[in-house]
């Protein structure tokens, strides 16, 4: 649905049906997709929405280091930081046994790979038929199942703080930086995790 969501949008901005499908296959990574997308519906130059997209990416830097186990060697880790995004992280992390772990990760990015172009295409046949998708609510698909898949983590009482913590910087700077900014921005909480989980080792 997020995908369908996402190709709909595309298209009824003024992109031609075969981008948001391309993007989904090259980019696996929604929000700097939506944002991509966007920032040039809006009049940005695609310089700007290029920037802003590789930015709002730049949280796959600590996926990569929270998750490094799971994605193999030689171009089976190339393939496996392909499929690197919100969803298959999340997944993954939810796993206490690290073959398990992998299982999660590797099922549901290329899962992904497959559903989320698909659905793109779907997005796009369906925009060029719905004109107004703001009225479907398409563009709130994507933040709900994120909540959704990071609510269970959200047990954990030194991750539960650190995620309050980098929703608060978000928000607080989301009236004053550009789009995405806010997002990195956040990830200035992460010390916050890493220093409550060393005191409960040290325990």
């Amino acid at each position: 649905m997020i995908g369908m969501s996402y190709g709909a949008v595309a298209v009824t901005s003024g992109f031609a049906w075969w981008f948001p499908v391309l993007m989904g296959v090259l980019v696996l990574a929604a929000s700097s997709e939506f944002l991509f997308v966007g920032i040039i519906a809006a009049g940005g130059s695609p310089i700007a929405a290029l920037l802003a997209g590789l930015l709002v990416n730049a949280r796959h830097l600590p996926f990569g280091l929270a998750v490094p186990d799971v994605l193999g060697r030689g171009r089976r880790k190339m393939l496996g930081t392909h499929l690197m995004n919100d969803e298959t992280v999340v997944f993954a992390l939810a796993q206490d046994e690290p073959e398990r772990k992998r299982a999660a990760y590797w099922l549901c990015g290329l899962g992904i790979l497959i559903c989320w172009p698909a659905g793109a295409a779907l997005g796009a046949l369906l925009g060029s038929v719905v004109r107004d998708t703001d009225a479907l609510g398409l563009d709130a698909m994507f933040p709900a199942v994120i909540l959704a898949l990071i609510l269970p983590a959200l047990k954990d009482k030194p991750l539960r703080r650190t995620a309050l913590t980098a929703a608060a910087l978000a928000l607080t700077a989301t009236p004053f930086l550009p789009a995405g900014l806010p997002v990195l921005l956040a990830l200035a909480a992460l010390p916050l995790f890493t220093v409550r989980t060393r005191k409960k080792a040290t325990r």
